[in-house]
């Protein structure tokens, strides 16, 4: 178990945010003790969005988050961690 804490983000694609909108803003909620800014923007042009996230996180802590956020349908998600 790794429990030093990096600086990091997360980046979010949201295929369909009228279905999948609730299920990744109450994962985040769950997760907010890690996330120190984000943003979402709603893509004009249709039903996708973004959501970018600056975490402080563990290697296992952001890997719960990745891996619940990767788990929802229609989510795309990627993530990294400052090296030291």
């Amino acid at each position: 178990m790794n429990t030093e804490k990096r600086l990091g983000f997360v980046g979010i694609i949201l295929e369909d945010r009228t279905q999948s909108a609730p299920l990744v803003n109450e994962l985040l909620s769950k997760h907010r003790a890690i996330i120190l800014a984000r943003t979402g923007i709603p893509h004009i042009k249709g039903d996708d969005s973004v959501i970018t996230l600056v975490v402080d996180s563990t290697t296992d802590e952001l890997g719960q988050l990745t891996g619940r956020l990767g788990s929802i349908p229609g989510v795309q998600v990627k993530s990294a961690l400052s090296k030291k």
